[in-house]
């Protein structure tokens, strides 16, 4: 359960990064409220974290737009569903990619815009249809709590204590966000940045 949500939560704060990166004004925005909650102190707490609503909506719609694995479920009798039937034992994949980017539940779906989490309601325990990135149900991914807490605190140290630059004066708006499926839907090219420290 530890390692599988350490690596989908470095794959996620590897795609909110490349994310941020591509959209240098999202970029501020998020680092000027991490570093306006945390002020001059030098660790960021739990109290920190939950004044950080702007980083909040960055880790969900991180979440929404790269989900990093499907969720299977396995039918325990026969089902019929749209005309088809469906034996015991058969594995059924949910989706969430083509979910979560359904032009029907969202305006825009293929665009990272952490403001459309902004004042609503929407957990990680799958309630909401649209948001289902760790499964839903009681067969969600068990470590919802802790991947969701340590993705939120890996992301606010990394816009508090550094400023961030592509290699070879790289510009965010040329970055490659395809994906490759494996085990888990990473980026194809990893993220390579150089950090500055913040002053």
């Amino acid at each position: 359960m530890f390692i599988g949500g350490t690596d989908t939560t470095a794959l996620t704060i590897e795609w909110a990064m490349a994310e941020v990166m591509k959209n240098p004004s999202l970029m501020r925005k998020a680092q000027e409220e991490v570093r306006r909650v945390v002020g001059g102190k030098q660790k960021i707490d739990e109290t920190d974290i939950n004044q950080m609503e702007y980083l909040k909506c960055i880790v969900k719609e991180t979440l929404r737009l790269h989900a990093p694995l499907l969720t299977s479920r396995a039918t325990a009798v026969s089902a019929k569903l749209r005309g088809y039937d469906i034996p015991p034992k058969t594995i059924v994949l949910i989706n969430s990619w083509a979910i979560q980017r359904d032009p029907k539940l969202r305006d825009r779906p293929e665009e990272f815009i952490p403001d459309r989490f902004a004042n609503i309601s929407v957990d990680f325990h799958g309630q909401h249809n649209q948001f289902i990135p760790f499964g839903a149900g009681r067969n969600g991914c068990p470590a919802i709590l802790f991947a969701n807490i340590e993705a939120e605190y890996m992301l606010a140290n990394l816009l508090y204590w550094f400023d961030w630059n592509l290699p070879d004066c790289g510009r965010g708006e040329d970055l490659d966000m395809s994906d490759a499926y494996v085990l888990v839907i990473r980026k194809k090219f990893p993220l390579r940045l150089v950090p500055v420290m913040h002053s």
